[in-house]
């Protein structure tokens, strides 16, 4: 994943891992909506983005993955739309490194622009987007990359 190139194999692996299981994963079912759940972008911010992570194998203390999530609507920020994709994250990548997830929609983005909510503006501008909808191709059949559903 050459969006994440400065840091070790392992690293890379697991952001890379814990994008997709997002990516296949969430379940906008759980929600009525007036259109299709559809994530925009993953984005990877805070030390790992930063280049200032830690890990001290000794003691096993470690940065956390913080990824944001933004979504097409604010329905699909609900927990229920996310709970089976924190489970696989937590289940495969648990004891190694936790993630830390927060959930946007496009609008709350809009706001953050109109409000020139520094917060969430400065955070997204220095993180690395590791998908983008508009960008990188669909996940195609969960099956053929070695997911289960």
């Amino acid at each position: 994943m050459a969006r994440v190139g400065h840091l070790i194999r392992r690293k890379q692996h697991e952001i890379e891992r814990a994008t997709r299981i997002l990516r296949a994963f969430f379940d906008p079912t759980q929600m009525q909506a007036p259109e299709p759940g559809v994530i925009r972008r993953v984005i990877l911010i805070g030390p790992y983005a930063r280049r200032s992570w830690y890990e001290d194998r000794r003691t096993i203390d470690f940065s956390d993955y913080e990824l944001w999530i933004v979504v097409n609507h604010p329905l699909f920020k609900e927990e229920c739309c996310w709970r089976r994709a924190r489970d696989v994250i937590r289940r495969e990548l648990g004891d190694r490194c936790a993630a830390d997830l927060e959930i946007y929609s496009k609008s709350d983005i809009r706001i953050a622009k109109a409000e020139r909510d520094t917060f969430i503006l400065d955070r997204i501008e220095a993180g690395i987007t590791l998908y983008r909808a508009s960008r990188d191709a669909s996940m195609g059949d969960r099956n053929s990359r070695g997911m289960r559903p």
